[in-house]
């Protein structure tokens, strides 16, 4: 549905370390890296962009499509232990659908990070 995404951030190594952590179960990787930014996506196409800002504030909803539970569980195992904060671990979410299951994390600016599959 989107195109891409942009995300201020305060500390960009700090959210460099989680997205990759977190997002590579789910198949992304950095694709691109600056002094102002960086952008994650499949190889080649990245799709959330993190723009370094003193302004960041977080509060954004961010839901990424996971391809099995193993990968929602290594979502949020890897993005534990790059610094994200539990916001609801890996399991199944009947009050969304029958087969939702997804994971939540903070990351690093304050931001509501999901893996789901359905």
């Amino acid at each position: 549905m989107y195109d891409h995404i942009g995300l201020k951030v305060r500390d960009l190594d700090a959210s460099i370390k989680f997205y990759t952590a977190a997002l590579a179960p789910l198949g992304h990787v950095l694709c691109s890296r600056d002094d102002s930014g960086a952008g994650f996506g499949p190889k080649d196409a990245p799709a959330l962009w993190l723009h370094l800002s003193d302004a960041a504030k977080g509060g954004a909803h961010v839901a990424f499509r996971a391809t099995d539970h193993d990968a929602v569980k290594a979502f949020h195992a890897g993005g534990l232990k790059a610094g994200g904060r539990d916001n609801g671990g890996a399991g199944p979410r009947a009050d969304y659908s029958p087969t939702y299951y997804a994971a939540f994390l903070i990351d690093p600016d304050g931001n509501n990070i999901e893996a789901v599959c359905a």
